[in-house]
């Protein structure tokens, strides 16, 4: 089984992001983002998740991240890996999305199995100005309400009211997030 998973994250990382039922493409081309509408599910989540997903955990700065505090603004949950090739292209974007709106908090969860050390001296490489934390693989419940990424990146866009606007499965730029916003407010 974790074979399987460890391939899929593999595939969805390296190029195109997997097909899925409930994450249709979005007919953009040059493998952009695909994004899903959330949708609710019989115990009245949104598939992954509930419609309030709760995330509470450390930062590799030692602050506390708590979604839930986070209400009132945007927020950008992103699932990444350092040996993730479009991972790292989102970093600089992330960056630049957290830095420009007062309204929004990006936190990045690390997807590896990689000790913190290593990981803050590869952030000294590659610079996030948003907060990191390591996400266990291998742990029942990685991340909260989160469900385990189908493959990486996977992101979430976390609406002021603390539920699910909108996920991206593959790389996503900063521009479509600004999008999804824009429609989710319009909407």
């Amino acid at each position: 089984m974790l074979l399987v998973a460890g391939v899929g994250l593999l595939v969805a990382c390296a190029g195109e992001p997997e097909q899925t039922p409930d994450a249709p493409a979005t007919g953009q081309p040059g493998g952009q983002a695909r994004t899903a509408p959330v949708q609710a599910d019989a115990q009245g989540g949104q598939g992954e998740g509930t419609s309030l997903p709760s995330l509470a955990l450390d930062t590799l700065d030692g602050t506390r991240f708590d979604l839930a505090a986070m209400r009132g603004e945007w927020v950008v949950v992103n699932f990444w890996a350092t040996w993730c090739a479009p991972c790292l292209k989102e970093i600089p974007d992330l960056s630049a999305l957290h830095d420009a709106r007062a309204d929004l908090t990006v936190i990045g969860l690390a997807y590896e199995d990689i000790e913190p050390q290593d990981m803050r001296e590869f952030l000294v490489r590659v610079p996030a100005s948003y907060p990191i934390a390591i996400i266990d693989p291998y742990a029942a419940a990685p991340a909260g309400d989160f469900a385990t990424p189908r493959g990486l990146p996977m992101t979430y866009l976390i609406a002021p009211d603390g539920s699910v606007a909108r996920r991206f499965l593959g790389p996503v730029t900063s521009e479509e997030i600004n999008q999804a916003i824009d429609e989710h407010v319009a909407g």
